[in-house]
């Protein structure tokens, strides 16, 4: 394309000199926090010279193009169905002006830091650079301080404003880390011994009408899991796993990549195809969000190529350190990764989420895009909606605070990022037989996403039945507010091997998310069998006629924040369109272009 080609011109003749003019400007505040999120603590000014990692956001110019590609592609009754982008078409698309480039490339000079000390992302839209922080603290005219958790004792560094020169306003998004007070982790894992029934992959395929579905080895289809920090999976555990449920699969395992870090494992065996980028280490610690993960999702799809993505972000900051360093934002060097790929499975299942209001509301907006930009390349993506209902932390309802960070302390509803991105699928939990919803299954209204053309009838219709006065003041009641979850599946009584030993009663919206991509794969192996393309972003289906196939769930709340939650009427703010009829899924898949 036109653009490729100029910005290769651009490049290869613009590696300017330091431009110390961008020293005198006049800086102005980029982005500022009301409140540190609560349960942050400042400790301390940071060292000076702590090492920051910081991550620069361009803007993306032609994203509404891309975005409009993908409305296209992902509509069945849009007459480019399934003619998903290239790797290249949707990099070009995601570029930044070339005006952009040359702002943010003369800033970074006037600083002394050139070419060989960043590096660029595959679109250019972020650039990474390692600045000690009284370098920091001078380009972004702040102050930065160690933030202490009072519930976990993390330590991270941040800042609660920082400024720019007024002329770059038009050309830098956002940088981080710097309001960022998000930990991002694994969801919530409920387990204890049981006696009643355990979950195994011959259940779910029985519960969701998929016993006699045989996927292929050999026709391309994938299946991938993301991790994040030290939550690899075991190869060993795996292999203990399919013994006890699936015979047939035991002695295969599932490609690794490593992405921003070399990864060191226990119990390792030669079964596991390792490819790693960099140079960092984790510890040769256990996960059990990783088993859960890898042993539901490749268990349900074998034997389906399987892969396991874990992007590696350095721990949080300990003062006493010899080398602290901290960024745990892992979501974007993850999607540098995934769109730089040649070749993508087609199926992603992500356990991950974070209350969205501790997120930037630019960096979730920036990590919604990337995530469109894979669903537009045909990946379909499910992120779990979260553990706590329609509250953000603890297991009990009645002590969550719920307390909002915009300086006010209000008791608000608190949705989950990214499963509030509506370029995503995000997955509720059910339990039991008949299916019922689990009560802790997230759900709830964002309050940075609009609700996508897709949703719109399903959501008016349950807001109206919800009533005006119901819950008012505790969530989002705009009538353009993105909706979640879409869909679930089963969510407790799962059985997992972990550490050498079988776990049951495993459960939460981190099982019925691998278990929904599985069938997901499922179903892209089908269409690719007939000669189809993959599926791709599901939702535009789900909700104009692949909610016909879904099981609808009657019964059930996601109480939170001190209330009860949600209730069932319609559509429902707790499981979505109900949970997969694999059969009647594969007929209506294959019926489309």
């Amino acid at each position: 394309m036109k653009l490729v080609a100029l910005l290769g011109l651009y490049f290869a003749a613009s590696l300017v000199s330091a431009a110390s003019s961008y020293k005198g400007c006049k800086h102005k505040v980029r982005e500022s926090l009301e409140a540190v999120p609560h349960g942050w603590v400042k400790h301390a000014p940071a060292p000076p010279d702590h090492v920051l990692e910081l991550r620069i956001a361009l803007p993306q110019p032609y994203f509404p193009i891309l975005e409009q590609h993908l409305w296209g592609i992902s509509d069945p009754n849009h007459g480019r169905y399934g003619a998903h982008l290239s790797k290249e078409e949707t990099l070009t698309l995601m570029t930044p002006h070339h005006d952009t480039l040359h702002a943010v490339t003369e800033w970074l000079a006037s600083y002394g830091i050139s070419e060989e000390h960043l590096s660029r992302s595959p679109a250019q839209d972020w650039v990474t650079i390692q600045v000690p922080v009284s370098l920091a603290e001078e380009m972004l005219d702040t102050k930065y301080h160690i933030y202490s958790h009072t519930e976990t004792g993390e330590d991270i560094v941040r800042t609660s404003s920082y400024s720019l020169p007024e002329i770059l306003h038009e050309h830098i998004e956002f940088i981080q880390p710097t309001t960022m007070f998000a930990r991002f982790k694994a969801l919530e894992i409920t387990t204890h011994l049981s006696v009643e029934a355990r979950v195994v992959p011959s259940c779910i395929r029985q519960l969701y009408n998929a016993v006699d579905y045989n996927t292929s080895a050999t026709n391309g289809n994938n299946i991938a899991v993301s991790g994040f920090f030290k939550n690899y999976a075991n190869v060993k555990d795996l292999q203990d796993y399919y013994a006890a449920v699936n015979p047939a699969a035991y002695g295969s395992s599932f490609t690794f990549l490593g992405i921003n870090g070399k990864i060191n494992f226990y119990h390792v065996t030669t079964l596991i195809e390792l490819t790693s980028i960099g140079a960092v280490d984790i510890p040769n610690v256990m996960s059990i969000e990783g088993n859960i993960d890898s042993q539901i999702a490749f268990g349900l799809t074998y034997p389906t190529p399987a892969y396991y993505y874990l992007t590696n972000g350095t721990p949080p900051f300990h003062p006493d350190a010899a080398i602290p360093q901290n960024t745990n934002e892992p979501y974007a060097p993850w999607l540098d990764h995934m769109l730089s790929a040649d070749i993508l499975p087609q199926t992603i299942s992500v356990s991950y989420g974070e209350p969205e209001e501790t997120v930037p509301e630019p960096y979730a907006r920036r990590v919604c895009a990337g995530l469109g930009a894979l669903g537009a390349r045909g990946v379909s993506i499910m992120f779990a909606s979260g553990d706590f209902g329609v509250g953000n932390s603890v297991s009990d309802p009645a002590t969550q605070k719920c307390l909002s960070n915009d300086g006010h302390n209000k008791t608000r509803f608190m949705p989950s990022f990214p499963a509030s991105c509506p370029y995503v699928t995000a997955v509720g939990g059910t339990r039991h037989i008949p299916e019922v919803a689990s009560s802790f299954s997230g759900g709830g209204f964002s309050n940075y996403f609009d609700r996508p053309l897709y949703q719109c009838n399903a959501v008016q219709k349950y807001l109206e039945s919800l009533g005006n006065d119901t819950y008012k003041g505790l969530f989002n009641r705009s009538p353009v507010a993105q909706a979640i979850p879409d869909v679930a599946a089963q969510s407790i009584r799962y059985m997992i091997f972990y550490g050498g030993h079988s776990l049951t009663g495993v459960g939460g919206t981190s099982t019925s998310t691998p278990a929904f991509a599985a069938i997901v794969s499922m179903l892209n192996d089908a269409r690719i069998n007939a000669g189809k393309s993959s599926l791709g972003f599901l939702n535009p289906w789900l909700y104009s006629t692949g909610f016909e196939a879904m099981n609808d769930i009657t019964e059930g709340n996601n109480p939170g924040c001190g209330t009860q939650g949600f209730h069932l009427q319609i559509w429902f703010v707790v499981t979505g369109f109900g949970t997969p009829d694999f059969k009647k899924l594969k007929d209506l898949a294959l019926a489309l272009p």
